[in-house]
């Protein structure tokens, strides 16, 4: 006899929950960097009853980033991007184009909340 293992499905969803475009400051190190266009959307992550899973988030999108300047030192380094409507939020220059991306954690992720 042959034991197939159990298949597990992934309770949690993310949802897209908002989209902005703009021009924001984004700073680094303590340091006011420069001031960026970007474009950035919110994912919540929804539990399989249609709650909202606190902290539990993703944000993607772009920050143009001028094609002569090297941007390497800042791959991978906490940064903090402030939108036109003066939330500041902490995300992380994936790639030297001027991909952005951040994930908030939760109950699913640590043991912290």
């Amino acid at each position: 006899m042959q034991i197939v293992p159990e298949i597990w499905e992934d309770p949690i969803g993310m949802r897209l929950v908002e989209e902005h475009a703009g021009v924001g400051d984004l700073s680094g190190r303590g340091e006011g960097l420069r001031q960026v266009h970007y474009k950035i959307a919110r994912y919540q992550a929804f539990s399989g009853n249609g709650m909202p899973i606190p902290g539990l988030h993703r944000i993607e999108g772009a920050i143009d980033v001028p094609a002569n300047e090297d941007v390497t030192d800042l791959v991978g380094a906490p940064l903090v991007l402030r939108l036109e409507d003066g939330r500041a939020i902490a995300v992380t220059l994936a790639d030297a184009s001027g991909r952005v991306l951040s994930e908030g954690h939760g109950p699913m992720r640590c043991q912290c909340c």
